[in-house]
């Protein structure tokens, strides 16, 4: 049985734009415009409602401009090296705003550890033991 999820319908609203910027792109790429608006208006929904995007989501929207960041039609992906980390490079084409993303593969982001879930945190009431924590600080190393 699935769980109650809050504001489903502005999480189905922000999907849908989404869908929608990048179905114009790959129609018609000199529709940046559209897109842009698209994405604009996503950004402003899950702001005035306080959702958080996922982050694979997030990286594919510039934070300047609120371009939809698709490589070759708005944006370029460069794989570079930078003192010996090996990092992917996306840059707007149109307000020339750069990410730099590290291409570690043993990188989790932190929504993906079992840290950040709900179900795997400590009731407010129970206190982990020491061995509790020493186990854990050992799988950390």
């Amino acid at each position: 049985m699935a769980a109650h999820v809050k504001d489903k319908e502005a999480f189905q609203r922000l999907n849908f734009l989404y869908q929608a910027a990048h179905c114009v792109l790959s129609q018609n790429p000199e529709n940046v415009e559209l897109a842009r608006f698209y994405c604009h208006t996503q950004k402003t929904i899950s702001k005035r409602l306080v959702l958080r995007q996922d982050p694979s989501v997030k990286r594919t929207i510039c934070k300047r401009c609120c371009s939809l960041l698709l490589p070759g039609i708005t944006a370029t992906v460069r794989q570079r090296r930078h003192y010996g980390q090996r990092r992917t490079v996306v840059r707007c084409l149109c307000c020339g705003l750069t990410k730099r993303f590290l291409n570690n593969p043993n990188y989790k982001l932190w929504a993906e550890q079992p840290e950040a879930q709900l179900e795997n945190q400590p009731k407010p009431d129970q206190k982990p033991s020491l061995q509790q924590t020493q186990q854990e600080m050992k799988k950390a190393d």
